[in-house]
């Protein structure tokens, strides 16, 4: 393998392209700018054209070099990471873990664990953030995200930790004086708890097997394709109060296995219907989220391992 260019020469080409000029980009590396020109023109000799056009006043990336610049920025950020990797090979993971999840994984899911993983990284420290609605992670400060469902955010990498199936559940106390439903028409005739802000969660994923078993059902006026559409009669911002009306014999509601599990094991909670939800849903999965453009730190992957060995999903 032969490359002609060196990896500061790089670093220097980077840095002129995105300061607009030689004598911006000296500043922003402290360097000499008898370095930053001799670098570039180390690059257009090696390659033999030309990166930039210069005029008296300001410089212009050519085609070629808009090209290569966005290929070694990659190749950069990657070789940032790979040697933070082999630093931190021998290095305890220490410093503060900023975490965001939605109220009802951090309370069901992220809390019981903290004692484990405080005992097996006792250097870490942790600061658990609950926002029902998705963050910007640089805005925020956060070094890591869960989030429940399809991921829409390009920039972020995303490692799986697992599927968490869908449950109507209901308390034992809501049906007192009411009978539990077995059909479709049924279950819509009871209270409904839903979603304040975010109406796309009142949408449930019906499964295919239920409705072809059911074809009567497909045409009933709150189907949509494959999604029942409820209406509440109440309804609230997060997971964790949906789960405590549910427990108060409020109503029937959709929530993930992450947060209901325990009562349903209790009988506190029972479910409805169990084979109406589509097991196979998008809104099944959960990922840890990080930005691609930062290395990956040890405390972040160890804590991402941990999750993904000790979570009861």
């Amino acid at each position: 393998m032969k490359i002609e260019a060196k990896t500061d020469e790089l670093i220097i080409l980077v840095a002129v392209y995105d300061a607009g000029s030689f004598s911006a980009a000296a500043r922003q590396l402290t360097y000499p700018i008898a370095k930053i020109t001799r670098a570039i023109a180390n690059l257009e000799l090696a390659y033999q054209l030309t990166l930039f056009t210069r005029t008296t006043r300001r410089i212009v990336p050519t085609e070629e070099c808009h090209r290569f610049v966005e290929r070694v920025r990659q190749i950069l950020l990657n070789l940032e990471a790979s040697e933070q990797e082999l630093m931190q090979v021998h290095v305890k993971p220490r410093g503060w873990l900023r975490v965001d999840a939605v109220s009802s994984f951090v309370l069901h899911q992220l809390v019981p664990l903290v004692s484990q993983f405080k005992l097996a990284y006792p250097d870490i420290s942790i600061e658990l953030m609950t926002n029902d609605n998705i963050i910007d992670l640089i805005e925020k400060k956060t070094d890591v995200a869960i989030r429940v469902g399809l991921l829409t955010d390009s920039n972020l990498y995303a490692t799986s930790l697992g599927k968490s199936q869908m449950h109507i559940v209901a308390s034992p106390y809501y049906f007192r004086d009411k009978k539990i439903p077995d059909t479709l028409s049924e279950l819509l005739s009871h209270d409904m708890i839903g979603f304040t802000r975010q109406s796309k969660l009142n949408r449930w994923p019906l499964s295919k097997a239920y409705l072809s078993l059911h074809p009567e059902h497909c045409h009933h006026s709150q189907l949509a394709g494959e999604y029942l559409q409820i209406t509440p009669c109440l309804t609230a911002s997060s997971g964790e109060a949906v789960l405590q009306l549910c427990l108060a014999g409020h109503g029937i509601a959709l929530l993930s296995n992450f947060t209901v599990k325990a009562y349903l094991d209790s009988g506190q909670l029972i479910k409805i219907m169990p084979d109406l939800i589509s097991s196979n849903h998008p809104r099944n999965e959960v990922n840890a989220v990080y930005y691609k453009n930062r290395a990956l730190s040890k405390r972040i992957s160890v804590f991402i391992d941990f999750l993904q060995a000790n979570l009861s999903l």
